[in-house]
């Protein structure tokens, strides 16, 4: 997308823990903006994080401070592509009610991974030169393995639970925008709105009514309860809404999820050869 945009684009070899080679990739590259995508999710899903705690917290805590602080004496931009799965719904933020503001205390504890977002944009905050983006559940145009899609696709029984979505064909863009403003703080970034696991699956099943063609219409799956699931995993899974009020403001034509769904899956129809 930046090199369409005729733009230069390197990318770094340090580890986000190696300060010395972040400091050497500074002075090799000489960049107006870092864009920090690398963390630690674990594979295949994040009850990984629960039995690798000190190489979580490496990654996710020590390395992305180091990141931001070594840029930050370097007079360097970062943006950082950060988490929403720091809420989990409770009284004040109910399904299909307010959702979480940026400057909401976060309550979700079930995951070490999500203990180590919290933890990690608390540090951030004194930091002038980041900006943090709140990504949750992203969903690109293809079945790559990391899609959000992919993988509740892959699962036996998924809870139907509203969540926010980040769309990535819609907000990487505006990531970038933002980038050159060298916009500041934090930002929920999601599509506006909510949508569930099997509004997802339907989707996935047979898109959008006004589209004859299906990517997968043999597709079935199973539904279970947030109880039923918390018996098979180790770590939890946050379920929220985030208020992107603050984003659309700046950005009006984001489409709400399921709009953007259907646009997605339309092009993912388009990607996979099924139109």
């Amino acid at each position: 997308m930046l090199k369409e945009q005729g733009e230069v684009v390197n990318l770094a070899r340090a580890r986000l823990e190696d300060r010395a080679a972040i400091q050497r990739d500074l002075l090799q590259y000489k960049p107006k903006y870092v864009l920090n995508v690398a963390g630690m999710t674990g594979r295949p899903n994040v009850d990984w994080c629960e039995d690798n705690k000190q190489q979580t917290t490496r990654v996710n805590v020590v390395g992305t401070v180091n990141l931001v602080d070594t840029c930050y004496l370097e007079g360097v931009h970062v943006t950082n592509y950060a988490s929403g799965c720091i809420y989990e719904y409770d009284e004040q933020h109910t399904i299909g009610g307010q959702g979480f503001k940026e400057e909401d205390v976060p309550n979700y504890v079930g995951s070490f991974y999500s203990h180590t977002k919290v933890m990690a944009e608390k540090l951030l905050e004194v930091y002038p030169n980041v900006l943090t983006l709140r990504l949750r559940m992203p969903i690109s145009d293809d079945l790559s393995p990391r899609n959000f899609v992919t993988k509740i696709s892959k699962y036996e029984r998924v809870v139907n639970v509203p969540n926010s979505v980040s769309i990535l064909h819609d907000l990487l863009p505006i990531s970038i925008d933002m980038t050159k403003k060298e916009r500041k703080g934090v930002y929920n970034f999601t599509n506006p709105g909510a949508a569930s696991h099997n509004e997802v699956l339907a989707l996935y099943k047979k898109p959008a009514s006004f589209n004859p063609q299906y990517i997968k219409p043999d597709f079935e799956w199973k539904n279970f309860s947030i109880e039923e699931q918390a018996k098979i995993l180790k770590a939890g899974r946050s379920n929220n809404t985030l208020d992107v009020s603050k984003l659309v403001a700046e950005y009006p034509d984001l489409p709400e999820v399921h709009t953007a769904l259907d646009q997605m899956f339309q092009r993912m129809q388009k990607n996979l050869g099924l139109n």
